[in-house]
């Protein structure tokens, strides 16, 4: 069964001047897709889409075979509280908060609390060698070390798919080889569905499948 369905799928923000039409897509659990495009083709705005962020001009969006135009708004905030996580090229991570406080936001949000929120945070940071930066706040980690904890926020509740806009874009290519190479163990490791929009060719090649969006939709 697929986890993420998009059946002729077109947008447009102003009337007749389409981003993309006719759009068709199934994201399969513990699938790794990579979109690329042109600049300005629509990517970002596709994978908003995808997450319930942005509601399409036309065609429907499924999750777990139910169509998402009927959902109310809370249905639409739960489902991606609990089941969506979300990767940014400009991390977006609170600044108040350390790094431990941060990857506890989603289950925090989720419902949980105390040990059943903090356990997993901190297990997943340091499995990704971050054990002696749990109290840092952002500010004072690297570029790299902030993805990471980037990382840790959007695996942590189990999510079913992870959204990832330009996760690399903003780390040297060293740093970016090797949060690419995370991203893909945890979500292979956890069973969970992987959506990356990228502009780097070596990021895409490390996904299972690659897709180019274009006006008339997603092409192999």
């Amino acid at each position: 069964m697929a986890v993420l369905s998009l059946l002729s799928v077109g947008h447009a923000y102003i009337p007749g001047e389409w981003l993309f039409q006719g759009l068709n897509f199934e994201l399969t659990q513990g699938e790794h897709v990579a979109i690329q495009g042109t600049s300005g083709c629509g990517k970002s705005t596709l994978l908003n889409i995808m997450a319930g962020l942005e509601v399409p001009t036309n065609g429907e969006v499924y999750w777990s075979d139910q169509p998402t135009s009927s959902w109310s708004v809370k249905r639409r905030q739960t489902c991606r509280q609990l089941e969506m996580g979300f990767v940014f090229q400009a991390f977006h991570l609170l600044p108040h908060l350390s790094a431990l406080q941060n990857v506890m936001v989603p289950c925090l949000l989720g419902g949980q609390f105390g040990q059943a929120c903090e356990a997993p945070a901190r297990a997943l940071l340091c499995d990704l060698g971050m054990q002696r930066r749990l109290d840092a706040v952002p500010s004072s980690l690297s570029g790299g070390e902030q993805q990471r904890v980037a990382l840790a926020r959007a695996l942590v509740h189990h999510p079913k798919v992870v959204f990832a806009d330009e996760p690399t874009g903003n780390l040297d290519t060293t740093t970016a080889v090797s949060t690419l190479a995370l991203l893909i163990e945890l979500c292979k490791a956890r069973g969970t569905s992987l959506v990356v929009v990228t502009h780097s060719d070596e990021a895409a090649r490390a996904m299972g499948r690659t897709l180019r969006l274009t006006p008339k939709g997603l092409v192999c």
